[in-house]
């Protein structure tokens, strides 16, 4: 993969062995997917860097459900729509929020219409110069820390322990145990499908914007990434936090939390 690119990156059943660094003219970006340890079909996650400009990217992640290879059509579906609106943006004019909402509801019409009850989470970050804004679906989440440690922004996941967990009703240490924690309420891919956009948030300079599935947040606390991700340079913090969360995957303690699934994080730091 090149180290700096004005072109869009799609990642679509990829495995990684370690995570990729691309500079943009926003700043560095550290890219990594790999499928379930074991699974013989391909990885469900998907995973983009999509620009729009010099000054405006966007930073997504899909994992894909209803098993291979039809969970890896939906998320890929996803990914490549919303390349394509943007694109779309791109030559047309007008805003990237409206390329995204609409690349959403478009990838939303393609997986209902194929009438096979797959669907995918999506995770979605517009960097636009210095401030970003989420838009996901599901429970692939966003987090933004600052170099201290901080979190100055996480979206809640589309599930009910998701909301459980917002509402103060559960704790996150029991949430990452929970028997139902894998259960998704909002995907793309039903009809019902609703999107969830966040307001604007400036970044700081040493800032660091998580975009990952569930495979990151289902096995590493949140305390956990962000100590992984907070400083240091991004290739490194990338690679501490593919190592040690495929590592959890593998223990089997049962008061740990540690799930087998596919992979897939983008890390993203202005400057």
């Amino acid at each position: 993969m090149a180290d700096t690119t004005h072109d869009p990156v799609l990642l679509l059943q990829h495995d990684m062995e370690h995570p990729e660094s691309i500079a943009l003219p926003v700043g560095r970006v550290a890219i990594f997917t790999r499928k379930k340890p074991g699974r013989e079909g391909p990885n469900e996650d998907a995973a983009g860097l999509i620009p729009l400009d010099g000054e405006h990217v966007v930073l997504v992640v899909a994992d894909g459900l209803g098993g291979a290879p039809a969970g890896a059509t939906a998320s890929g579906i996803a990914v490549e729509t919303l390349r394509d609106s943007v694109g779309a943006c791109r030559e047309n004019g007008g805003e990237l929020r409206d390329a995204i909402l609409n690349g959403v509801e478009s990838a939303n019409e393609r997986i209902t219409s194929l009438a096979t009850g797959t669907a995918t989470t999506l995770a979605a970050v517009a960097v636009e110069q210095d401030t970003v804004r989420t838009i996901h679906v599901g429970d692939s989440a966003i987090l933004v820390v600052g170099q201290r440690g901080k979190v100055k922004l996480e979206t809640v996941r589309h599930s009910p322990v998701g909301y459980a967990v917002e509402a103060g009703l559960l704790a996150e240490q029991e949430a990452m145990l929970h028997e139902e924690r894998h259960f998704v309420t909002n995907t793309v891919g039903q009809p019902d499908m609703r999107i969830e956009m966040g307001s604007t948030l400036r970044l700081a300079r040493r800032d660091t914007v998580v975009v990952g599935s569930d495979g990151l947040f289902d096995n590493l606390y949140r305390e956990e990434i962000v100590e992984r991700v907070r400083k240091g340079p991004l290739d490194r913090a990338a690679a501490r936090l593919a190592r040690d969360c495929l590592a959890r995957m593998e223990q089997a303690d049962p008061e740990i939390p540690h799930k087998k699934d596919d992979l897939t994080f983008i890390l993203y730091r202005p400057g």
